[in-house]
């Protein structure tokens, strides 16, 4: 018999479920509309019929270990997703509490998604031997999971590790959370078009990326396609970019002294165009005691199915406890 783990990543638009054994392989896939409900018992209705449907579709004898789930400002503590922006269910959400109503499995637990990408990476990926590591989802947002000695650092109320909202610029762009200046509106896809708009406006250097914003096309991955077709505005959005993000990571370094720095998310898909020069940028910044010892990675967790497989680590990670 076969065990598995069930993994939900929660967005703000769809809900992703995967039935995961124990080597990382999916056995079946199934997703929702997450911004169709507004009313979360709705939601978790469609959702564990979701489940149940993902789950008829395995031919062969399986045992279900449990449920993990990644989510948007997700609590490992309290099972609750708490004031998730990008969610239509506000307030305080018991997300656990309800799925128990539905399941009788040995572990439902859930935690944000940047944390369960980074046990995903100590389970399946490229952290499995790793002690030490922080993981850096390079998405719409930056969010981060911090490991140190093998245990995710959740902090005294669930919420620690949130190095997308350290503050890199006073009085800096606008962040989603209210403030001003926070990394994540520098370092992700929507960082980096918020500085190729700016560069735009700044010179009158020739580019491609203008027609791009005349047709409404500019993106991450359009800026990308540029800086590799030598375009030199999007050459030097990346490198601002990861200037800000070496300098953010080696102030990280600094409180936790990881062995690697994992990237991951559609940013980190750029390769070496954004992982070299964060190293460099990193290396300038870091006190001597730390230089060359820390590797900037990206992960190795497969991108169709990251989510799901971070998700569902949380189960493996909660059994071996």
């Amino acid at each position: 018999m076969r065990k598995v783990a069930i993994g939900i990543d929660i967005g703000g638009t769809n809900s992703v479920i995967g039935i995961v054994d124990e080597k990382g392989e999916v056995l079946s896939r199934g997703n929702i509309p997450t911004d169709k409900y507004d009313d979360i018992n709705l939601y978790v209705n469609e959702l564990s019929s979701a489940v149940k449907d993902c789950l008829k579709t395995i031919e062969e004898d399986i045992e279900v270990n449990g449920i993990g789930i990644g989510a948007p400002n997700g609590n490992h503590y309290s099972g609750t997703i708490e004031y998730a922006p990008n969610l239509k269910f506000k307030g305080v959400v018991p997300l656990v509490e309800l799925l128990k109503e539905k399941f009788d499995y040995p572990v439902i637990t859930l935690t944000n998604d940047a944390n369960a990408a980074a046990i995903g990476e100590m389970i399946y990926g490229g952290a499995k031997w790793m002690k030490n590591f922080i993981m850096i989802t390079l998405g719409t947002g930056l969010g981060s999971g911090i490991v140190i000695n093998e245990e995710m650092v959740y902090g005294h109320d669930g919420f620690a590790g949130e190095l997308g909202h350290v503050i890199v610029e006073k009085g800096g762009r606008k962040c989603g959370c209210g403030r001003r200046g926070c990394l994540e509106t520098y370092c992700s896809a929507t960082g980096i078009v918020r500085t190729i708009y700016d560069l735009l406006g700044d010179t009158m250097e020739p580019s491609v990326l203008r027609e791009q914003v005349s047709s409404g096309t500019l993106s991450s991955k359009s800026i990308y396609d540029a800086a590799v077709a030598g375009d030199k505005l999007a050459l030097e959005a990346f490198d601002f970019t990861a200037e800000k993000l070496g300098e953010a990571l080696a102030n990280a370094v600094a409180f936790s002294s990881p062995e690697a720095i994992f990237l991951f998310g559609g940013l980190a898909n750029a390769g070496d165009m954004i992982i070299k020069p964060t190293k460099k940028y990193m290396e300038e910044n870091l006190l001597k005691i730390y230089q060359n010892k820390v590797d900037i990675i990206k992960s190795e967790l497969p991108g169709a199915d990251a989510a799901v497989l971070g998700a569902s680590s949380l189960v493996w990670q909660e059994l071996r406890k």
